[in-house]
């Protein structure tokens, strides 16, 4: 019973394992829509990694930009006037003007 099944699932492998001719064409309509879907899949993946990569880039840009224009506005303060005056913002959020501050 053992060796039937043996060679029975090694029969059938063999069977399948062996090429044979397919006879099939492929033509010109269906070969360019095949290499047209290929070739927008490589560009999406291609464009997939690039914005990966790109995007801690962009975030460490921006970051720098906010920070040099937190510098810039703290150097245009009044000559007078301390750094830590709550009258105006220290931060690059924008203002709440629903309650004025008065002075």
């Amino acid at each position: 019973m053992n060796r039937h099944k043996t060679t029975a699932t090694l029969a059938s492998l063999c069977l399948t394992l062996t090429p044979v001719a397919a006879s099939a064409y492929v033509g010109p309509g269906a070969g360019l829509s095949l290499l047209g879907a290929l070739w927008a899949l490589l560009v999406a993946v291609a464009a997939a990694v690039v914005f990966l990569f790109a995007w801690p880039i962009r975030r460490m840009r921006r970051r720098k930009r906010e920070a040099m224009e937190l510098e810039e506005q703290e150097r245009r303060r009044r000559p007078g006037q301390p750094a830590s005056d709550a009258d105006e913002p220290t931060t690059l959020e924008p203002q709440d003007t629903r309650h004025p501050r008065t002075p």
